[in-house]
């Protein structure tokens, strides 16, 4: 003789509706942001690294361009070293954000004379943490 077995029935209560963690104009904003992104081209950077460390400084035009455009760069790598949390496992890498989060707070004045050394701090400082994000494999791929 087989005995049949009953299970319980649900009794629990009903399952909430789901909510969406953003608005519709918070969703909007991130998708605006996803948008404006660019990835980081390793090859550009370096290829602005080398011309600012350069023994001929560049033209006092194109050193403003080039600061614009390293400093931007420069920003991407930040990032990727705070998110990564590089700086927690590398004193290195901890170093350079620090320098660069300086280097970011810092204008160079309108003195030409200036502008060349900043240019390069922020060159080199943009160099030695993508040197050492690759290192870590922090990045996919430098050429």
């Amino acid at each position: 003789m087989n005995a049949v077995a009953t299970s319980p029935r649900w009794t629990h209560s009903q399952v909430p509706l789901w909510e969406p963690p953003l608005d519709a104009d918070s969703l909007a904003g991130v998708l605006d942001r996803l948008r404006s992104w660019t990835p980081l081209d390793g090859d550009a950077l370096l290829d602005d690294v080398a011309t600012a460390l350069d023994d001929v400084p560049p033209a006092e035009a194109e050193a403003v361009r080039l600061t614009a455009r390293l400093q931007g760069q420069l920003a991407q790598l930040l990032d990727i070293a705070v998110a990564a949390e590089s700086g927690r496992r590398d004193g290195y890498v901890a170093t350079l954000v620090q320098r660069a989060r300086e280097l970011a707070r810092e204008a160079p004045c309108g003195m030409p004379s200036e502008r060349v050394p900043h240019l390069r701090q922020v060159a080199w400082v943009a160099g030695e943490l993508l040197d050492r994000l690759a290192a870590r494999r922090e990045l996919k791929t430098v050429a």
